[in-house]
């Protein structure tokens, strides 16, 4: 077993782990100890931005994580697929730059959370990022570790699917992290060069040369250590081999809305009748750990299509594109191989609130059945269709005191009968745009034919065919100490504990409007401020 001592320890290098540790890091002053479960993340399947289309079907660079059944779902078992690579989900994720609402985090500040705002957020959006799109502006930033572009080769279909858009009332919008969020645009990518720009490269790499920066690789953290109430290291696993490493100042947990609440679980932090259950020694009781799981449920609408060069799928023609796709983008960095495959996104409402949508909508230039591992002969094109603002709540509970096991997943989708009301409406809009004139060079048939007329057949469909959008949070909800299910304070410190911090996507008190990885980075840099008691 070894034994170290820095002063940072950070647990998990995802999109928050990366951020935490590289910014640490540049004062070389204090030293900074980053875990990471998974490998390395310089493979072609994540460096390639479309390799990630593989990593679902092979179970690659993942935790491999599924939902228990799900009633709202007619008993399925959702798909919950975690990054399990330096980068975390930042290594596997679509790479869509997205921000959210303004009055997403002005919600959060009225929960008593204060410092979090919206244009207390603001400046740390624009310090993540250097964005090749727009350039400075009052919303926009550049010289960050966070290359923000648009895809270098897009789809013809995209300007279809816009026009069809446009048909039914939603405009055009020049950028969805701008001023204003309403409407449809082209998708803005974390990608640099035609190749995936993940939280790894963005924030740890610059720094790996650092002596005051030791990064460990297939670390499996099993345990936090305390002495009393204060955090004073973590246990964990390397091939087996047991360590410990410890913290002279602070552990800061960046597990993921999964694996944050599990290790604060199995080491004796949260429901103590659920750690009695388990087996395990209570250290302090918070009724919130792995409470509060929300996340976005999505329903896809698939049509084929005869325009092959326009959409990626399984054909001959289709296999000498993607072969010569591979060559062009080996010496261009353009071509297929540079696709996020969800290349558009909009944002709309079924309440008829601009201001506000509910709904994003997203053009996948590919046929997505089954997050892609239902696999179909000929070409086509998907609409997600995303309920931003689920009612329903989940939990995230251990399956057993085995740290290796995997936590049991209950997102709850469809729990509330408001969301799956919502949804009904939105895949109604979502089928009249499919059905727009603006598409209909490329329409075929549909993968899974549904009349937008028909509420109930869209309610059967959405049951039978809806799931995870990737988007879990909430579960160590950030809070003042009177809410019953807060797990940590506005400075992201757990409450009644020392020296213990959880910073990443598990302490949103409610979900964003859209994806959630640029969020996640933004609270990752403020909560750097936080631990440096900083300030901007």
């Amino acid at each position: 077993m070894s034994n170290q001592e820095f002063d940072y320890v950070v647990v998990g290098g995802g999109s928050a782990g990366c951020c935490v540790a590289g910014r640490l890091s540049e004062d070389l002053s204090v030293s900074i100890c980053l875990l990471e479960a998974g490998g390395s993340d310089d493979s072609v399947f994540v460096r390639a931005p479309l390799g990630f289309a593989a990593t679902a079907s092979l179970n690659i660079n993942s935790w491999g994580y599924h939902t228990v059944p799900q009633s709202g779902l007619n008993g399925r078992k959702g798909f919950q697929p975690r990054g399990k690579v330096m980068g975390g989900s930042s290594s596997v994720n679509a790479m869509v730059y997205t921000r959210g609402n303004s009055r997403d985090y002005d919600q959060w500040s009225a929960l008593g959370n204060q410092g979090w705002s919206y244009q207390e957020v603001l400046p740390y959006f624009k310090r993540t990022e250097h964005n090749e799109c727009f350039g400075a502006n009052a919303y926009r930033g550049v010289g960050g570790p966070l290359n923000v572009s648009y895809l270098r080769s897009p789809s013809p279909l995209n300007l279809a699917f816009v026009k069809a858009c446009n048909e039914q009332g939603i405009p055009s919008n020049p950028d969805y992290n701008g001023e204003k969020q309403f409407g449809v645009s082209p998708g803005q990518v974390t990608q640099k060069g035609g190749e995936r720009w993940n939280a790894a490269r963005a924030y740890v790499d610059p720094h790996r040369h650092q002596d005051n920066l030791n990064v460990i690789s297939q670390a499996h953290a099993t345990q936090i250590m305390f002495e009393g109430k204060r955090a004073i290291g973590v246990k964990y696993m390397v091939n087996g081999v047991h360590h410990e490493v410890h913290a002279r100042k602070e552990v800061i947990v960046s597990g993921g809305a999964f694996g944050s609440p599990q290790l604060l679980m199995l080491s004796g932090v949260g429901p103590a009748r659920h750690l009695q259950d388990m087996g395990i020694t209570l250290v302090h009781e918070l009724n919130g750990v792995g409470q509060n799981l929300q996340d976005h449920v999505t329903a896809v609408l698939i049509y084929k299509t005869n325009k092959i060069n326009d959409a990626m799928g399984f054909s001959l023609k289709g296999t000498l594109n993607m072969i010569k796709a591979m060559f062009e983008w080996r010496s261009k960095r353009t071509g297929w191989i540079t696709s996020n495959v969800s290349e558009t996104q909009g944002f709309i409402s079924t309440e008829e609130n601009p201001d506000y949508p509910n709904i994003q909508l997203a053009l996948c230039t590919s046929i997505v059945d089954d997050h892609a591992r239902k696999i179909h002969m000929g070409h086509g094109y998907t609409l997600h269709v995303t309920l931003m603002r689920p009612k329903s709540r989940g939990t995230l509970t251990l399956a057993s005191q085995n740290p290796t096991d995997k936590p049991l997943i209950d997102p709850a989708f469809f729990k509330h009968p408001d969301d799956l009301d919502t949804m009904v409406s939105a895949t109604q809009k979502g089928l009249k745009i499919m059905a727009s004139e603006g598409l209909a060079s490329y329409r075929g048939e549909m993968l899974y034919p549904v009349n937008s007329e028909q509420p109930e057949q869209v309610r059967a469909f959405l049951r039978d065919h809806s799931d995870t959008e990737y988007h879990p949070v909430g579960t160590c909800k950030m809070g003042p100490a009177k809410d019953p299910l807060a797990v940590v304070d506005a400075e992201l410190r757990v409450h009644g504990l020392q020296s213990l911090r959880v910073i990443d996507a598990s302490i949103m008190p409610n979900l964003i409007t859209g994806n959630t990885n640029a969020p996640t980075l933004m609270i990752a840099e403020k909560g750097v401020d936080l631990i440096r008691g900083a300030r901007l």
